[in-house]
């Protein structure tokens, strides 16, 4: 491997946020463990597997990976992704009780956004 791909970073980083939105969301809020755990991987597969196709049926152009070497700027807005989820797995711990499902919903999608990006990149 020659370099590492600044997708493929993007969305590992942001997985594991969304394993830290998970967990704090587990642990501090009043929903269930496995609930949670199928909410965060069902959404971001689902949103990997659907958005293609929910694309073609809008018939809008095909979008570039979120950094590429066209816009040198991207990345600094990119790194915001995971930054936002980190900050969004804060809120259970500081105000525990009530259900997080919508959170980790959010962070899925921004998950899948970035796996979506990142697969771009890899076929390109």
């Amino acid at each position: 491997m020659k370099r590492l791909e600044p997708n493929l970073l993007l969305a590992v980083t942001t997985g594991f946020a969304l394993v830290l939105v998970t967990l704090t969301a587990s642990v501090y809020g009043a929903g269930e463990p496995l609930r949670n755990l199928l909410l965060a991987v069902i959404c971001s597969g689902g949103f990997v597997l659907l958005n293609p196709i929910l694309m073609r049926t809008m018939k809008t152009p095909a979008r570039p990976p979120l950094i590429h070497p066209d816009s040198r700027g991207m990345t600094a807005w990119a790194s915001l992704f995971p930054m936002v989820v980190i900050l969004c797995a804060a809120i259970p711990v500081f105000r525990p009780g009530p259900d997080y499902g919508l959170l980790i919903i959010i962070a899925a999608v921004w998950f899948g956004v970035t796996l979506e990006s990142a697969l771009k990149a890899h076929r390109a």
